[in-house]
């Protein structure tokens, strides 16, 4: 028997504010290096995907590699602009916020490629169990940005009616399950789902979405026993970006090595890839829905990507993180790398990119007016109190019908 006393391992992140951004210990693995299985592939034979990265796109932004081929260039220029969409609605809506128009926000910065590009791997009728940092689900998909502004603003054509928070949007018809701040539930809500498709006999496959603070959600390890238990033809998604509002990635990690890894317990095959690679997130979406529609059950990807901006308008990521960090993340900004690809391909050139650029900012403010002509927090009609009793029951039950009445609606 000793008198050592018993002591915990609080895990540390790299630096701290102030310190100078090291990323010494990320280990980036060459573009194109990582195989590509068969979509049959046994889980136990796939192991070694939880430990590196898939990349396509080189650092002289050429696509290379077996997981290179999946886009034409017709649908790559898109995705560039569904990327630039989404980085200008982000600072529009950002300024709104700080303007008093809404009371809430939450950047995608520096993770664009990671929605948009997995949304061109979905078909039509397939369903999104999104958190609050997968609006590029939406865009990619063609729902009306001038929508998700009256949401934001809580407006009288909200399709919402003010029952959410803003940026919590809901859209059947576009395959985009109404967001829960609850994160973890995304995990089983999306396994539930696929397993209803299946047991129906329907071809829709389903997504879920977490961040990597997620992870250590009793949902998380629920969602994966009933995922491989009954093969559900669901890919499971974890978007590590590093931080969790203010608690680095390796809080959640734990001593897992990967947010991937995570799978092997539960017998789910796990892929890491590059999240600020649009052609590389595409290639392993399509690979994971490809496998869920033969019946080989589900994945789990790990997208190591990095939140540039902070968590939401309520958080100062100055507090707990250097400044500069993003301007030092080894994998770069999307937007920039596939622009770079597009312009080696021959089919992009800066001139076109400030054109496109421009276009698009017009687009979003055009939007942007037309939503805020319905109104905003600080302006213009609201949605009737009356709307908060109703399209909560198929039947109003007696106690809501009597709160109306007495509340006078």
């Amino acid at each position: 028997m000793t008198d050592h006393p018993l002591s915990l391992h609080v895990p540390e992140p790299g630096c701290r504010p102030g310190d100078e951004p090291d990323f010494s210990d990320f280990e980036v693995p060459k573009a194109g290096a990582v195989r590509r299985p068969a979509i049959d592939e046994a889980p136990e034979k796939m192991r070694d995907m939880a430990f590196s990265i898939v990349r396509v796109l080189n650092r002289k932004g050429e696509a290379v590699g077996p997981w290179a081929g999946t886009l034409s260039g017709d649908e790559l220029k898109q995705g560039l602009r569904d990327m630039m969409t989404l980085r200008h609605f982000d600072d529009r809506m950002l300024k709104a916020q700080r303007q008093g128009k809404t009371s809430f926000y939450a950047q995608h910065l520096g993770e664009e490629a990671v929605a948009c590009a997995f949304r061109r791997a979905l078909e039509d009728g397939d369903m999104n169990f999104p958190t609050y940092r997968q609006a590029g689900l939406l865009i990619a998909g063609g729902y009306p940005l001038e929508t998700m502004m009256n949401q934001i603003f809580s407006n009288a054509r909200d399709p919402l009616e003010g029952r959410q928070l803003p940026i919590f949007y809901s859209s059947k018809d576009h395959g985009f399950f109404t967001i829960s701040g609850n994160l973890g539930t995304q995990f089983i809500q999306a396994v539930g789902w696929a397993m209803a498709s299946a047991i129906s006999g329907d071809t829709r496959i389903a997504a879920g979405w977490i961040g990597d603070g997620s992870t250590s959600e009793s949902d998380f390890h629920a969602a994966m026993v009933f995922a491989s238990t009954y093969k559900a033809p669901v890919v499971l998604n974890v978007v590590n970006n590093q931080w969790a509002i203010s608690t680095f990635q390796g809080m959640a990690r734990g001593n897992a090595g990967t947010f991937a890894a995570r799978g092997h317990g539960f017998g789910i095959p796990s892929i890491r890839v590059d999240g600020n690679d649009f052609l590389a997130v595409h290639a392993v979406a399509k690979w994971a829905a490809a496998r869920a529609r033969a019946g080989h059950g589900p994945t789990l990807i790990e997208h190591v990507t990095y939140r540039a901006g902070a968590h939401s308008t309520s958080d100062d990521p100055a507090a707990y993180r250097t400044k500069h960090e993003f301007d030092a993340w080894p994998l770069g900004d999307p937007v920039a790398r596939l622009k770079a690809h597009l312009v080696t391909l021959g089919i992009w050139s800066d001139e076109r990119h400030i054109q496109a650029d421009a276009e698009i900012l017009d687009e979003v403010m055009a939007a942007q007016k037309k939503a805020e002509a319905c109104g905003t927090m600080i302006s213009g009609p609201a949605p009737s109190p009356r709307s908060m009793f109703e399209r909560v029951y198929a039947e109003m039950p007696d106690h809501l019908r009597r709160q109306r009445q007495e509340a006078g609606y």
